[in-house]
């Protein structure tokens, strides 16, 4: 547990807080089951926060001024928003029915696979709009800590929990993707999220997920 920079280290923080209030207050004999939660770098469809490489690619292609990627190689877990509330939903569950069998911490990212540098999300969001270009500000020595690589493991969650991503990287980027580029030409946006939650719904009927039939079974 640690964390270079405060970014960093607020997550250490959390985890280590999470914790403490579970052996002081919630113990074998609470009723409340308490666990807590981390995901990777969540994108899709919705997210208009700053400073955050999905918005500002949007802002910026809307606006017709280049992408300003602060580090273009800078690797990140990249997962779709629908993959950690899956996961969420499904500890839920069973915390619900086995209480303290399953508190604790949890990871709950994509496979390896889909850590993959910031500059890959820029140049999908520029295919899928169809026009635009992003580029790299010269960076300055006073700039604040950032770490080049972060990643989870999920090994936790796929061996007691059944859990496991459904998506590639390359679905993920493409589906954040196209469902910005669906708003900015002005589809039905609440149709186009349907969409989206059916087919991630569906890959997991597919892919034998536990989690998906365990969903759908209810």
């Amino acid at each position: 547990m640690g964390g270079y920079d405060p970014y960093s280290s607020s997550k250490g923080c959390a985890e280590l807080v999470t914790s403490a209030y579970r052996r002081s207050f919630f113990g074998a004999d609470s009723h409340v089951a308490l666990s807590s939660v981390r995901a990777g770098n969540v994108i899709g469809g919705g997210d208009w926060a700053l400073d955050r490489i999905v918005p500002d690619c949007v802002r910026a292609l809307h606006a017709g001024t280049p992408i300003v990627v602060r580090n273009p190689e800078a690797i990140r877990p990249w997962q779709h928003v629908l993959e950690p509330l899956s996961g969420y939903l499904h500890l839920g569950s069973r915390m619900l029915a086995a209480g303290h069998d399953y508190d604790g911490p949890w990871n709950f990212g994509p496979e390896e696979q889909g850590t993959v540098p910031v500059r890959r999300v820029a140049d999908a969001m520029v295919a899928a709009w169809g026009s635009g270009a992003w580029g790299s500000p010269e960076q300055s020595s006073a700039a604040p800590h950032e770490a080049t690589l972060l990643s989870l493991d999920i090994t936790k969650a796929r061996e007691q929990l059944g859990w496991r991503p459904l998506y590639d990287v390359d679905t993920t980027i493409n589906a954040t993707a196209r469902w910005y580029a669906s708003r900015h030409e002005g589809a039905d946006i609440r149709a186009i999220t349907d969409e989206d939650i059916a087919a991630y719904v569906a890959a997991g009927v597919r892919t034998d997920s536990v989690w998906a039939h365990a969903e759908t079974d209810d």
